[in-house]
């Protein structure tokens, strides 16, 4: 898929009521996710190890900049993919704002490729802040949680 072909599904997708795509056409997968409350797009794309990347990944909205500050660390995503906060669609998030977390207890999960990623805590402290929802595609380095 060329890049001209890219940027019509992102004007397409933009305009319409979707809050979800994705197409696969020759080990070239792109999802995107339409943020309802700012209109903007997130676009990832993926290939498969056999296919070689032709054109950059696209992305059309800003990953928020956390830095980290005395006393509070940042876990970010080590890949790109969709954050789950819990196991499964019944069960509670792994963890909550005010959760006290250990080194190596497990904070949600990023699905790519069909391979679900869990993302441990790299501190021991308290969560301040849960960067990203449920479902949201994040971005390799996101900040994801603020550990105080």
């Amino acid at each position: 898929m060329d890049y001209d072909k890219i940027k019509e599904l992102i004007e397409a997708v933009s305009k319409s009521n979707l809050t979800r795509f994705e197409v696969e056409e020759g080990g070239l997968k792109i999802s995107m996710r339409t943020d309802k409350d700012s209109k903007n797009i997130v676009v990832a794309a993926s290939q498969t190890a056999a296919a070689t990347v032709a054109e950059p990944m696209v992305q059309t909205a800003a990953v928020p900049q956390v830095e980290e500050t005395a006393g509070s660390m940042v876990v970010k995503s080590p890949l790109v993919g969709t954050f789950y906060c819990a196991p499964n669609v019944d069960a509670k998030p792994y963890v909550q704002v005010g959760d006290v977390v250990k080194k190596g207890q497990v904070l949600g999960i990023v699905e790519a490729m069909k391979l679900m990623n869990e993302i441990e805590s790299e501190f021991e402290g308290e969560i301040k802040e849960i960067l990203v929802e449920n479902e949201q595609m994040v971005e390799y380095g996101q900040p994801l949680f603020v550990i105080g």
